[in-house]
């Protein structure tokens, strides 16, 4: 008797909202495996040690704290969990470095540092750069020796990137493109030694180049004073007659927008788990007060709870009232 394996796909996106699924396909936290939950303790533990003793100080903006706190993140391999092993990262697969994410969500303008540090800061290099930028770049980025930047916003151009005025111009000898032009409310821009900057060459061609602090021409405002997130680096940039490199342009002339458009994706991706903090006190339930129920909900379909909705899953409303304690719907 011959065996088939039927291959289970994924579903994509929202697609439980409009396509019939079994119960045993939808993930929740339980499924974590055993190495998972350890980086996610660790997470928790790293918030505990480092980083909430000095929350105000943070919030402060003490001169060297955030970069030293992302530092010691790095340390600890938790800059590292996406990066492949042979440029010192862990290797390790989406689903644990968006744990990561999560696990130190509950760090306040430290989690905004570090995640733009992981995300921002380092994807665009790891996705899109050449051997040769990715040997130079991305092991000091994943342990945290250099801190990553992305210069994208300008004072006239926020969710319409195209619409960048920072020009870009190759120099007469050939050897360096020459930045012009402004960037603002940049994340780690006030300490970050490497940076990710959009700029149209002649013009037109928008593309992304790899700028290093020190860079000639390259300087930066003061800190912004934010409402919120008081923590985080937040500057502008400014580039006059900056010399990049011609070997720092980062992928290909004119297609800086792939790079841009694909790396802030996968950044919403994880940071949209900022929200939630697994190991700490909770705070989802002040924000869901069903989220508890949901879980429970996603676990019972897999324990045939009798309550349920054989067609789709869910709970009837009178039975959702009845475990929310007869709480009104509404």
């Amino acid at each position: 008797m011959s065996a088939s394996t039927e291959k289970k796909q994924a579903l994509k996106g929202a697609e439980w909202l409009i396509k019939e699924s079994s119960p045993f396909e939808t993930f929740i936290p339980e499924d974590f495996n055993e190495e998972q939950q350890m980086v996610k303790d660790m997470c928790a533990a790293f918030l505990d040690s480092e980083v909430l003793p000095v929350i105000d100080r943070i919030d402060k903006l003490e001169p060297g704290l955030m970069p030293s706190l992302i530092a010691k993140a790095g340390e600890q391999g938790l800059l590292g969990a996406a990066v492949p092993e042979e440029y010192g990262g862990l290797g390790k697969d989406f689903v644990t470095a968006t744990l990561v994410n999560e696990g130190l969500g509950g760090g306040f303008s430290f989690s905004v540092g570090v995640s733009a540090h992981t995300g921002i800061g380092t994807l665009p290099i790891l996705y899109f750069g050449t051997p040769d930028q990715k040997k130079k770049y991305i092991p000091k980025l994943a342990s945290g020796e250099w801190k990553g930047s992305y210069g994208l916003t300008e004072p006239n151009s926020g969710s319409d990137a195209l619409g960048a005025k920072t020009t870009a111009k190759l120099s007469a000898d050939g050897k360096y493109y020459l930045l012009n032009g402004q960037k603002c409310w940049i994340t780690n821009g006030g300490f970050a030694d490497i940076y990710t900057v959009f700029a149209k060459i002649d013009g037109d061609k928008f593309s992304a180049f790899i700028v290093e602090r020190g860079f000639e021409g390259f300087t930066q405002g003061p800190e912004e004073h934010k409402m919120g997130i008081k923590g985080s680096s937040t500057v502008q940039l400014y580039f006059q007659d900056c010399k990049v490199p011609v070997e720092n342009l980062l992928g290909e002339i004119g297609k800086g927008h792939i790079i841009a458009f694909n790396i802030l994706n996968r950044r919403w991706c994880q940071t949209g788990r900022h929200d939630d903090d697994p190991v700490r006190k909770d705070p989802r339930t002040v924000q869901d007060p069903y989220r508890g129920l949901r879980r429970h909900q996603a676990q019972d379909r897999r324990d045939g709870d009798p309550h349920l909705d054989g067609r789709n899953g869910t709970l009837p409303d009178d039975e959702m009232d009845r475990r929310q304690g007869g709480r009104p719907r509404g």
